[in-house]
């Protein structure tokens, strides 16, 4: 299933694009990026340190939650984004539940998931900040970027392409998969 995709310079909030997109009945599944966010959101109201340079991108999509409820996505969503980690820039990635990728116990990636319902559709918005080419500086947690790991610069549009890609054969595999033979997939 292919993904549209959406680029922007500067946002809010990549997440709060989606929401709007599917409040104005949008509901082809669609990654937003950005170079920059104002606004950017953690968990639980906390604010995401966006730095430019960065990757920032939110997916969203429909969902069956008889299926593969909302949980289940967490760990898919955390599976799937250490899997395009460790086979392309790091074997030490790992998941701090529920919502961050470590390497040598710093933050590389944290992700805030959603669902949004309009009407009798479900829809799954997973925000995605990695940090590739810098470490944001805040007191609440250490961090590390791609770059720091690699010795190189990370080039944000392939790393975003290979997201994309990975979800789309995940959207793919949702229907005819079970959230366990998914799970071992990306595990």
């Amino acid at each position: 299933m292919k993904i549209k995709s959406l680029k922007f310079k500067s946002v809010n909030s990549t997440n709060n694009i989606a929401l709007d997109l599917i409040k104005k009945n949008k509901f082809k599944p669609t990654l937003i990026s950005a170079e920059q966010q104002i606004k950017g959101r953690g968990t639980m109201g906390k604010k995401w340190v966006s730095k430019k340079g960065n990757l920032y991108l939110t997916i969203y999509f429909e969902i069956d939650q008889k299926k593969i409820n909302f949980k289940h996505y967490a760990v898919l969503n955390a599976y799937l984004l250490k899997y395009i980690i460790r086979k392309n820039y790091s074997d030490q990635v790992q998941i701090k539940w529920p919502n961050d990728l470590l390497i040598k116990k710093k933050k590389i990636c944290g992700i805030l998931q959603e669902v949004l319902k309009n009407g009798n559709k479900n829809f799954l918005i997973v925000g995605i900040g990695i940090n590739t080419n810098f470490n944001p500086t805040t007191n609440q947690f250490n961090s590390i970027s791609l770059k720091d790991i690699t010795k190189k610069k990370i080039n944000n549009k392939k790393l975003l392409e290979n997201i994309k890609k990975e979800y789309e054969n995940l959207l793919r595999r949702l229907k005819t998969y079970s959230f366990q033979e998914l799970k071992k997939m990306y595990k």
